[in-house]
């Protein structure tokens, strides 16, 4: 009885003793688990750190190349700007009225801005035209306005063939922004929808600011008169959309109209050649 007893004891012992054993392994895993876990969140914390350096150094890359791009939008408008001296602060006010109806348009911020900072460019095939054309304060030709006609298509070539984005935008621009939505613009003899939008919208401002804005051969139409013409020209040379849009918050382009002073230079302000385009056979195309 006695033996029993001692061997009873010796299986519990060891029955003990393993589960000890058992639970010392669990505790051991689980500090090792721990362990791989600290180290774990410390590389994702090290992963974390570097994506955001990464990020940040992105970000001035981005930062540098944007600043590079409005640099050489501003050379080249200023080399536009030789071909015609009476430029004002035409881009800037254009580019901003663009801006502020693509975002009344309900478009994506980053269409608004690709479209802020395509519309300069919108001219710059004038580069190609003759001064003595370009430069003339009388009525034109019917062969001088087709020569005129042309700095659409100079435009385009001159911005074609870029992989960048935005300089893509300014071939459309450039192209389209002479387009009517009747379908009696030129170059191509466009209409409504088949208009890129963006050369829509750069059509409006565009010409709002060259009935606006003193010229050569005008002085600046009242503020009046400009939203009459426009008015009349909605489902004619614009689209009603834009046109509604354009009046819907007039406020709005009045106050970039009166806060873009004259009297800043051209290089600073995107200054370029305007085009108005009422006039048959003049130098506002």
């Amino acid at each position: 009885m006695q033996q029993d007893n001692i061997s009873e004891k010796s299986s519990d012992q060891k029955q003990l003793e393993k589960y000890a054993n058992d639970l010392r392994r669990i505790y051991d895993a689980e500090k090792a688990k721990q362990r791989e876990l600290a180290l774990a969140y410390q590389q994702l914390g090290n992963y974390a750190e570097d994506l955001n350096k990464n990020f940040r150094a992105l970000k001035t890359a981005h930062q540098e190349l944007q600043d590079a791009y409005i640099d050489t939008i501003q050379r080249l408008v200023l080399a536009a700007e030789y071909k015609d001296e009476d430029t004002g602060d035409h881009i800037i006010r254009m580019s901003k009225y663009c801006r502020l109806i693509a975002e009344k348009l309900g478009l994506p911020d980053e269409s608004v801005e690709s479209i802020h900072y395509a519309a300069p460019m919108h001219d710059i095939g004038k580069v190609g035209i003759p001064d003595h054309i370009l430069m003339k304060p009388g009525k034109l030709t019917d062969e001088e306005f087709d020569i005129i006609k042309t700095h659409t298509t100079i435009g385009a070539k001159i911005l074609s063939g870029s992989k960048a984005e935005i300089l893509t935008l300014s071939e459309e621009i450039a192209h389209t922004h002479h387009e009517k939505w009747n379908g009696k613009g030129y170059p191509r003899g466009l209409s409504e929808s088949k208009i890129p939008l963006a050369g829509r919208i750069v059509s409006l401002a565009d010409v709002f600011d060259a009935l606006t804005s003193r010229r050569p051969y005008k002085e600046p139409f009242p503020v009046e008169m400009a939203f009459d013409i426009i008015k009349k020209e909605s489902g004619l040379h614009f689209d009603p959309d834009i046109v509604d849009v354009f009046f819907a918050n007039i406020n709005g382009i009045l106050t970039i109209k009166e806060s873009v002073s004259t009297k800043r230079g051209a290089l600073q302000q995107y200054s370029a050649e305007v085009s108005g385009i009422f006039g048959e056979n003049s130098t506002i195309d």
